[in-house]
């Protein structure tokens, strides 16, 4: 008790002191007149302007820093109208906010001024995730990839709706004057100065692809990028199928499978080829066939395959003869895995796609034929530098 008291003595002389209360008949006059003297004396030029009350002084002081800013209530609305704005991260959102003296339009065009830097610095890193868009027309189909680092970002409903936006707009690309049909790649430098108009409450407004682009990395704070884009046409007389594998919504996947089948003549069953192209752009995504038919598989594919073959075959120690008739008997087997048509259909392994396409004829009562294909997966070709601290993306 003495010790508690003995510690509350030196407090209180410096209260009365401090506020002027402190009566000159009392024990501790001595001590607190020259601590009243102390204290006016620091308050003098610690807090010059402000009244001679170090108490009143100090909350003077502090109201002073904070006039220029709202009440912290509307200090909390302004961010929580930024993020839903802009989707940024609350760190950048409040330093913004701070920067322009709590103006929301004005931190709205900083953020962005901030993204288009950060994306910036992440365009070289590998971005080897994404999403495959598709779109479709009477005569056409395009498919478009983005990229981006995780699939954490390839599920978000703004790096979705560019995907969709741009395959749509891929519809528009005009394919050189020659190709009536067939597939035709593009790559950035055909695209990315195509104008969007943009029309969802974090990316809206008209746009060239590179600047959406740019605009979403900034978004999501990641390397975000458009890769490469397809357009495939039909003829007059066909139909054209399209499958999505993993498809969160519809006209995006991972992996897609397009077919182009053509009918001779004019023909009113439509429903049946376009019921089997639907299941032949299934097995194109399956069964990833290289060639559409035996012929067409490259002399240089051929040679190559050829030679494994013949090594592994003579490994055996077998002769000369039975090696030749091993080669021959694996080389078929090989043009089972590559060429569409020589496939076995992956919903009845009983027929092969040439066998499938012969009976649709027949049903309809026009020839048919598979004209074209086209398999896509995302991240095919790129390669992946995970142990690298500044991987770089690659693309095929």
């Amino acid at each position: 008790m003495a010790f508690a008291r003995a510690v509350r003595r030196p407090i209180g002389v410096f209260y009365y002191s401090a506020s002027g209360r402190f009566s000159s008949g009392n024990e501790y006059s001595t001590v607190a007149s020259k601590l009243e003297n102390l204290s006016q004396n620091k308050s003098s030029v610690l807090l010059s302007g402000y009244t001679t009350s170090p108490v009143r002084g100090f909350g003077n002081f502090l109201r002073s820093f904070s006039s220029g800013a709202p009440a912290v209530s509307d200090q909390m609305s302004l961010i929580k109208q930024l993020r839903e704005r802009t989707s940024a991260p609350i760190k950048d959102v409040k330093a913004s906010l701070v920067e322009c003296n709590w103006d929301l339009d004005a931190a709205q065009k900083d953020l962005r001024k901030r993204g288009k830097v950060l994306a910036s610095k992440k365009s070289s890193r590998t971005a080897a995730e994404g999403m495959l868009a598709v779109a479709q027309n009477e005569g056409k189909v395009a498919v478009i990839e983005l990229n981006c680092e995780t699939d954490f970002v390839a599920r978000n409903e703004i790096f979705q709706y560019l995907a969709l936006a741009m395959a749509k707009h891929a519809l528009l690309v005009e394919t050189s004057s020659q190709q009536v049909s067939g597939v035709f790649p593009f790559g950035p430098e055909l695209f990315e100065e195509f104008k969007l108009n943009l029309d969802h409450p974090k990316v809206s407004g008209e746009t060239t692809v590179s600047n959406a682009v740019t605009e979403v990395a900034a978004i999501m704070g990641e390397n975000v990028k458009f890769r490469r884009g397809f357009l495939l046409s039909k003829s007059s007389a066909g139909v054209l199928s399209a499958y999505l594998h993993t498809s969160p919504q519809p006209g995006l996947g991972r992996i897609a499978g397009i077919v182009s089948l053509e009918v001779e003549g004019e023909n009113t069953q439509l429903e049946a080829i376009q019921r089997v192209g639907s299941e032949l752009a299934m097995h194109v995504v399956a069964a990833k066939p290289l060639f559409l038919s035996k012929d067409l598989v490259s002399s240089e594919a051929i040679a190559n395959e050829r030679e494994i073959l013949k090594s592994q075959a003579e490994s055996t120690g077998k002769s000369q003869m039975a090696v030749e008739k091993i080669v021959e008997g694996r080389l078929r087997k090989y043009f089972e895995e590559v060429a569409l048509m020589e496939q076995k259909f992956i919903v009845n392994d009983a027929i092969n796609i040439k066998t499938l396409v012969d009976n649709l004829s027949k049903e309809v009562g026009s020839p048919v034929k598979v004209s074209n294909f086209l398999r896509v997966e995302v991240g095919e070709g790129i390669e992946r530098l995970e142990a690298s601290d500044e991987p770089v993306a690659q693309t095929a």
